[in-house]
């Protein structure tokens, strides 16, 4: 075990785009631990836009990180040394952690930890059978409710959770299309994914594109980008149709958000509904929808790609590829090589 810590810590906050000079690279001590606190080793990140908005110094469902606190992201960590009788050297665990090598968890923070099964690639609990896994099975099942012979559009349908999500409704009988950007991420939606049809918004007119396809016909649209292709599917909805709200990376998470939708009324004229969630709100019934995804991967109907960058240090241009559009699939940063050797 290294006898050096190193931490990101949030040295100043981003107003638009994220930096990596809005973090400090910090060096010290490898802490020790006390009775009921375990002592954490970081294998992998997870990168989420959601993390921008932690940034800002605004109420929302978690606090901002503060001034010169590393910043928050979920990963999977070995346990390195335990003085609690839940977890022991050597075990494999996941849950909220830190931009540091090394993290001291006591009993507030203990319930937040998984023990990642054995047999389980360590890198699953952070996408696909992870928060993004999660978002994309009860946003899809619980708020768009596809049936048999609906048609569906997702945005942002190459990342993490629209991969998954535009899956989920394939598997429930529906027509799905989605949006991506650039032709071999389309490629992969449609060959890989098994989706019906996608719209590569960077070369395409995604009103012309959406018009030709799903004319008034779109029964639910799962949206992870919001802006123009929120405006372009609310004119191309059906009756009754559902709009679930996962995400708007198009807004960028920062302080200066865009204007909302100029087509809102269509929600009045043809019935819809629109509605936004956030995963935290099904807590109590993550194992059922992990338990779910795992079969429906392992039986190979489900399938998912994972962009995966290295180095600490990197944390922060990790980060940003999710808004520049360069990440394919689950966004995830190796810290770590596992297993490491406890003593």
């Amino acid at each position: 075990m290294s006898d050096i810590n190193r931490q990101l810590v949030l040295r100043e906050r981003p107003h638009a785009e994220v930096q990596d000079s809005h973090f400090e690279l910090r060096e010290g001590e490898v802490p020790t631990i006390s009775d009921g606190q375990v002592l954490l080793r970081t294998l992998y990140f997870s990168f989420d836009p959601t993390q921008r908005g932690w940034l800002n110094d605004v109420p929302s469902y978690m606090p901002p990180v503060q001034i010169g606190e590393p910043m928050r992201a979920g990963g999977v960590a070995q346990v390195v040394e335990s003085r609690h009788p839940r977890f022991r050297a050597g075990d494999i665990v996941s849950g909220t952690l830190s931009w540091q090598d090394y993290i001291v968890v006591g009993e507030q923070g203990i319930s937040g930890l998984s023990r990642v099964p054995k047999g389980v690639p360590l890198t699953w609990p952070l996408g696909v059978l992870g928060i993004t896994g999660l978002t994309a099975y009860f946003g899809m099942l619980e708020l768009g409710r596809p049936v048999e012979g609906e048609t569906v559009v997702v945005s942002g349908a190459a990342g993490a959770t629209g991969s998954v999500a535009g899956q989920i409704a394939r598997l429930k009988g529906a027509r799905v299309i989605g949006s991506a950007g650039g032709p071999e991420k389309c490629r992969w939606l449609t060959e890989v994914a098994g989706f019906d049809a996608a719209i590569d918004y960077r070369n395409e007119n995604t009103f012309e594109r959406l018009h030709a396809l799903c004319r008034n016909s779109i029964n639910v649209f799962y949206d992870n980008v919001g802006g123009q292709i929120l405006d372009d599917c609310l004119l191309n909805m059906a009756q009754f149709g559902r709009i679930v709200l996962c995400g708007g990376i198009s807004s960028g998470y920062g302080l200066d958000l865009p204007p909302g939708p100029k087509h809102y009324m269509q929600l009045v004229i043809r019935s819809c509904r629109m509605e936004g969630f956030i995963v935290l709100n099904y807590l109590d019934r993550f194992p059922e929808a992990i338990e779910a995804l795992a079969g429906w991967v392992r039986a190979g109907e489900i399938r998912f790609e994972e962009d995966l960058q290295e180095g600490l240090e990197n944390c922060p241009s990790t980060l940003r590829r999710l808004f520049e559009g360069r990440n394919f699939g689950k966004q995830l940063l190796k810290v770590a090589d596992p297993p490491i050797a406890v003593s």
